[in-house]
């Protein structure tokens, strides 16, 4: 569906969204081959106990920081790592571009979340070439976007492992950009993610660019813990040892 809107609007139960950019329909849906939408999975009480570990992963022992890029600028969105470390563009166990410290351990709850998470995206089988038994992941990066922040298209490819990519939303609504494996610009599809929504991408869109150009603000629920700005957790197998 490369070049239209797709995915996602209705609200759950705080009724429809309606800013004349998306349909009023949210449902599961498949972006592009292995690239997997789907609205609302997670709970509100759910929502909350990330949002408490994410508060206590940016406490340290590494800090939520503004990555520094190679040639000198500056992320917009705040970042802090478990399990691995990333920065620009390799993963570590230190932090040695803040603080030199160790990550925090990547936990077993979050591993099994993602395993879940796959079930839903693709079912008993896990998609592609990795079943749900065998998805293993061990770092999570969570971005924490405060107003005006945004991300460039670019492609996760640090890691060793094809592994689908899981993607989590909590706070303010968004638009994420899905695109494709060869280059930044079009064909892409644009996709509202909400509060609660999943977005998976492994198989043949394990390596498609995607980004995020526009954030809404003051659209989060207060009732997940997260009162503005929105947070982005995505859970990754890195392949390394």
């Amino acid at each position: 569906m490369p070049g239209r809107r797709a995915g996602a609007v209705t609200g759950g139960a705080d009724g429809p969204f309606h800013d004349g950019l998306f349909p009023l329909r949210r449902e599961r849906t498949e972006v592009a081959p292995g690239a997997v939408h789907v609205p609302g999975w997670l709970s509100a009480r759910r929502q909350r106990q990330l949002v408490e570990a994410c508060r206590g992963w940016a406490r340290g022992p590494v800090p939520m920081r503004q990555t520094v890029l190679p040639g000198g600028g500056v992320m917009s969105v705040h970042t802090v790592c478990v399990g691995w470390h990333w920065q620009p563009y390799r993963y570590s166990r230190t932090a040695d571009d803040v603080n030199g410290a160790r990550v925090a351990e990547f936990p077993d709850w979050l591993a099994e979340l993602g395993r879940a998470a796959l079930v839903a995206a693709y079912g008993d089988e896990g998609g592609g070439e990795v079943g749900v038994g065998g998805y293993a992941p061990d770092t999570a990066l969570v971005n924490f976007y405060e107003r005006g922040a945004r991300m460039g298209m670019h492609r996760d490819r640090e890691e060793r492992s094809g592994a689908p990519v899981v993607s989590l939303s909590i706070g303010d609504r968004c638009v994420f950009r899905f695109g494709n494996t060869e280059t930044r610009g079009r064909p892409y599809t644009d996709v509202e993610l909400a509060s609660g929504d999943l977005f998976v991408f492994g198989g043949p869109s394990r390596f498609a660019y995607h980004g995020v150009p526009k954030v809404y603000p003051d659209t989060a629920d207060p009732g997940t813990g997260l009162a503005s700005g929105r947070l982005n957790i995505t859970l990754r197998e890195t392949g390394l040892s």
